[in-house]
């Protein structure tokens, strides 16, 4: 079948002095403790002290009260002041502001940026904004200093989940464990995110690399990769549509988009109380994978065509043909994702029968459709399965009330959608805007977790839909998450220097100037300080939880 596509280091901190480590050290003197001097904090900005101190260099946009902010938060930090940057005589400040704020992330990032909206569909969070929209308090901005540094925020503690494993993996629908959202369901889901984000860094980094040439090194360690999973669209293009300078794989037909992964530290397995086996699926990147997600029609499972009464779609398991035939096709090379999936998890059971196991299909955008198409085959055709979970990031809609009700009648299957407002993917079925008129409708499968950009003190209320729906945003603010209607949670310990460089269009000005202060570069590729890449071998960093 043929088409056309038409998509042509860190602040410095005092020295502290630590005694070195050799046998029989006396102890030194014990001195009076001089009594504690208590000075006005630093934080009031009615202190006399403040008023005398030396003001932090000024940002091109911001208002006095933010400056006096900023002045604040270097005294507090004992940072010496800084001169300003100099500007060239030809700009001015409003020209290099202007093209700070204007510079659209999909320039710089292009069909890299994950499932990359800003590509397609217009960009209303780049209009001006105002002094409001720029306005940060200095606990926000010292709680930024700290995320910034690479070693400053450790990961939180890991509590044993042994005793509630199967409430956390989704028995009983996370019935009071969404809001306000619990500590530990939120290390997982921050986990499986993770897990995606290394999906997506090795697809980058190796786009064409075949599964004997693929290396993963997860974020979480205790994980190991045991198979690479592909996708094979049954479109191509036809060489006229091609262009010069296209690189192949955005073109090709079978491209890597996934891996499963099963959990080998018995540290962890004692954990978490079992066995848990990871299927993890990236979003949109190529180009005939963006067809088939246009591809909107509602097909039965077995890929055959029905009828369109109203009795046989009532009754039917419909799902979306573009997802459908991503998710069935087979490869010249490489077997359907389909056939890779099921052999793999068979295995797996094999290999660690008797044990407790699960099974958690992890994906974001078109990877949590698929997910959901995993999920219903594992529980259709492995009678002696383990609990099966899906957690959908930013995904659309897959199928109609028939296959709602196939997932929930199986008993296997639960499935959780984690769903930023205002993120136009999980509003359609696919990427289309709209289906023609049917008797029958797409629906939602599952219980959701909504979260809302909004409501992050780092990015800007009035953000593009490109920021809505990116994979390190839904991190980010599942991170700062508590509950409906309460403040972003104040001991966020995930780095915001991925979110810096995938969205500097999209964080507040005063994060993205003090960002330069303390050394690190929004500009800078994407990966840089948050995966490196060792030859063949995809290395993404840990991140906090």
């Amino acid at each position: 079948m043929t088409i056309a596509a038409a998509v042509t280091a860190p602040t410095t901190s005092p020295a502290v002095h630590v005694a070195p480590r050799h046998g029989h050290v006396s102890p030194p003197a014990v001195q009076p403790r001089a009594p504690p001097r208590r000075d006005p904090s630093p934080l009031n900005p009615n202190a006399p002290a403040l008023r005398s101190a030396t003001s932090a260099p000024p940002c091109p946009s911001a208002s006095d009260g933010a400056r006096a902010h900023i002045a604040n938060l270097d005294k507090v930090l004992g940072k010496p002041p800084q001169a300003p940057t100099p500007r060239s005589a030809s700009a001015t400040p409003n020209q290099e502001d202007a093209g700070s704020e204007q510079e659209p992330l999909s320039v710089r990032h292009g069909l890299l940026n994950a499932l990359n909206l800003s590509f397609f569909v217009p960009m209303p969070g780049m209009r001006a904004r105002t002094a409001a929209d720029e306005h940060m308090s200095p606990r926000s901005l010292m709680h930024m200093q700290q995320l910034l540094s690479a070693d400053s925020p450790r990961a939180s503690p890991r509590s044993t989940i042994a005793p509630r494993w199967r409430s956390l993996h989704g028995e009983g629908g996370w019935e009071g464990l969404l809001d306000p959202l619990d500590s530990d369901l939120r290390r997982e889901l921050l986990r499986y995110g993770d897990f995606v984000q290394a999906a997506y860094q090795a697809f980058h980094s190796l786009p064409t690399a075949s599964a004997r040439h693929r290396g993963l090194m997860l974020p979480d360690r205790s994980y190991r990769p045991t198979r690479s999973l592909f996708a094979t669209s049954a479109l191509s293009m036809p060489p006229w549509a091609k262009r010069p300078n296209t690189p192949e794989w955005l073109t090709q037909q079978s491209n890597w988009i996934g891996y499963v992964a099963v959990c080998e530290s018995e540290r962890e397995v004692a954990r978490m109380g079992r066995r848990d086996i990871a299927i993890v699926l990236r979003g949109t990147a190529t180009c005939l994978e963006w067809a088939e997600n246009l591809r909107a029609s509602l097909v039965p499972l077995d890929g055959g065509e029905s009828s369109d009464g109203a009795e046989a779609g009532a009754e039917e398991p419909k799902v979306a043909r573009g997802f459908l035939s991503l998710y069935k096709t087979a490869g010249e090379k490489v077997k359907s994702l389909s056939e890779e999936v099921m052999e793999e998890v068979r295995r797996l059971m094999e290999k660690y029968k008797g044990e407790e196991l699960s099974i958690t299909v992890v994906g974001h955008s078109l990877g949590a459709a698929l997910a959901l198409l995993v999920a219903d085959e594992v529980a259709a055709t492995i009678p002696d399965a383990p609990p099966v979970a899906v957690v959908s990031f930013g995904g659309p809609k897959v199928g109609n009330a028939a296959f709602v009700d196939r997932l929930g009648s199986s008993g296997k299957v639960n499935v959780l959608r984690v769903v930023n407002a205002g993120d136009v993917v999980t509003k359609v079925p696919g990427v289309a805007p709209r289906l023609p008129h049917k008797k029958e409708q797409y629906h939602h499968a599952g219980a959701e977790l909504r979260i809302d950009s909004k409501n992050s003190p780092c990015l800007r209320p009035d953000n593009g839909p490109a920021c809505r729906h990116d994979l390190e945003a839904y991190l980010h603010l599942i991170d700062g998450f508590t509950g409906t209607g309460r403040p972003f949670r104040h001991d966020a310990r995930r780095s915001v220097i991925r979110l810096l460089q995938m969205q500097r269009g999209n964080v507040k000005k005063e994060y993205v100037n003090r960002a330069r202060e303390l050394g690190v570069d929004p500009a800078a590729p994407a990966d840089v300080g948050r995966s490196v890449v060792y030859g063949n071998c995809a290395v993404a960093s840990p991140s906090s939880y």
